[in-house]
């Protein structure tokens, strides 16, 4: 069936407190979805951020991002109240998200309504700790021992407790019980949260997109207290590192930092720890987009230390095996392969194998200079098209910057008439432009790749709000290779409107995805 989506981080959700959470606004931006014909909504990685601010680099894999949790849903359980909210800076722009503030000031809050909560008295605390006992007493505890020595990452850790020997994870468990609490309880209204909001949009026939990394951070739980899972050495420290090679764009390459799995440990294990990160995965989202899914096939193994990524080498993945086990043990689950990029063909092969669609992505489309995989007219039906991801600029201000012989390939291709290219059309034929031609204002250019998107034999088509917005680059989500300004972007309370609301919900009719 023909779907449409859209692409909006709950983070930039609109929101009373300084960032977007599970407040009214997301349940207010699913009755918009409903309105605009839309069937899906993805979103960003879920998990608790860490520097920088990336959804892409966690704590931890399987816990929540407690800046989502809504402060007026703690209100209404008489946690907090309305005065102890409105006491902290959040930040005062509805367009942008300071996460200095929020750093400082979140946890404080959350901590006043941790201090009200009863948990010994709601059995609902405690089926939610024995159920993720495989992950969450580790994850609440490396965040505990963390606080304590200053955000320091675990690799900086006394020697006793950084190796996890048995005395010291005893006594800091111990020492440092309530803080240990504190984040139990975090991830536990995380939970009750989210999976309300969850249903509510699968009630009204909205099925959820989430993200999951193909990497966790060097520096989180789930490597702490996992350190067989990675290339670690005895010491726990990394051999290597993810990253990719040098190319056109970038001469050192790129080094991500990641550590990297040691899949000869995986394998020997049957994948237990991907089946269980997966099926939460499942729990959480209808659908998973793996991102940087040529890393199952081939990953860049860079050497621990470096200074760039000039000295990796490629070396195998799982391969085909691993999902072969997912599909035994979860069952068959719709998922999304990211295979943007260079792709080998036993990169190919892989994604055809396991029966996942790709992406196509029309910004990587008008190379006036050959033809590309991402052109409407070269997808498949078993495929996902978007305007544009997380990591590009927004589709207006990617037109704008684009170089002339590539914005008029898209313009031909499209059908598009600007006011620019009229002049250069009539400057081209010495005669006035056609007066039927609709010349189309700035606002309107980024519909027309959402059109193209839509027609296309594409089985979803996901649009960035931002797109859907006609915003320009202040509206970029995130700038890969870059610290600071990124995954700041907010909806301003009302920009998505009724009258776009309708706009879409034709276009889906009209190209036959709605739902």
């Amino acid at each position: 069936m023909r779907q449409a989506g859209i692409l909006m981080a709950i983070s930039s959700l609109p929101s009373e407190y300084g960032i977007g959470c599970f407040s009214k606004e997301a349940y207010d931006f699913v009755d918009a979805l409903v309105k605009a014909g839309q069937s899906v909504w993805q979103i960003l990685p879920l998990g608790p951020t860490s520097y920088g601010d990336s959804p892409y680099q966690s704590f931890s894999t399987f816990a929540g991002n407690p800046y989502f949790i809504d402060p007026k849903a703690l209100i209404e359980k008489k946690l907090l109240t309305k005065k102890q909210c409105d006491s902290f800076d959040f930040g005062t722009d509805p367009k942008k998200t300071d996460y200095e503030k929020i750093y400082y000031n979140r946890f404080k809050l959350l901590k006043k309504a941790f201090q009200k909560a009863e948990l010994k008295k709601d059995p609902g605390f405690s089926d939610f700790v024995k159920k993720n006992e495989h992950w969450l007493p580790d994850y609440a505890l490396y965040m505990a021992v963390k606080d304590s020595y200053g955000g320091k990452s675990w690799l900086f850790w006394d020697e006793e407790i950084r190796l996890r020997k048995k005395a010291a994870l005893k006594a800091y468990r111990e020492k440092f019980a309530q803080e240990i609490l504190f984040y139990e309880f975090l991830q536990y209204e995380f939970s009750l949260e989210w999976t309300k909001l969850k249903k509510y949009a699968n009630d009204n026939g909205i099925k959820i997109t989430g993200d999951i990394p193909i990497y966790v951070a060097l520096d989180s739980a789930d490597t702490w207290a996992n350190p067989e899972l990675f290339q670690f050495d005895e010491d726990y420290n990394p051999t290597k590192v993810a990253g990719c090679p040098p190319d056109s764009f970038s001469a050192d390459g790129q080094l991500w930092g990641n550590p990297l799995y040691d899949w000869e440990y995986h394998k020997k294990t049957g994948y237990a720890w991907w089946m269980k990160r997966l099926a939460h995965c499942f729990s959480l989202y209808d659908i998973v987009r793996i991102d940087h899914f040529r890393g199952f096939d081939e990953y860049y193994a860079i050497p621990y230390p470096a200074e760039n990524a000039r000295n990796g080498k490629w070396e195998k993945g799982p391969g085909f095996e691993l999902f072969s086990v997912m599909k035994k043990e979860l069952g068959a689950k719709e998922v999304i392969a990211e295979d943007l990029g260079f792709l080998t063909k036993s990169v190919l092969r892989l994604v055809k194998r396991t029966g996942y669609p790709g992406m196509k992505v029309l910004q990587f489309a008008f190379d006036s200079r050959e033809d590309s995989d991402y052109l409407p007219h070269n997808y498949i039906p078993n495929s996902v098209v978007y305007t544009g991801t997380h990591d590009n600029d927004t589709t207006l201000h990617w037109y704008e910057s684009l170089p002339a012989k590539d914005r008029k390939f898209a313009d031909k291709y499209l059908g598009i008439t600007t006011e620019f290219s009229a002049r250069r059309k009539s400057a081209g034929s010495g005669s006035a432009p056609d007066g039927k031609q609709a010349i189309l204002s700035k606002k309107d250019i980024p519909w027309e790749f959402i059109k193209a998107a839509y027609a296309s034999v594409s089985q979803l088509a996901v649009i960035p709000m931002q797109d859907v917005l006609s915003l320009g680059g202040e509206a970029r989500m995130n700038t890969p290779s870059t610290l600071g300004g990124n995954w700041e972007w907010r909806m301003k309370e009302g920009a998505f409107t009724p009258a776009k609301q309708k706009k879409l919900s034709e276009l889906s009719k009209l190209y036959g995805r709605r739902r």
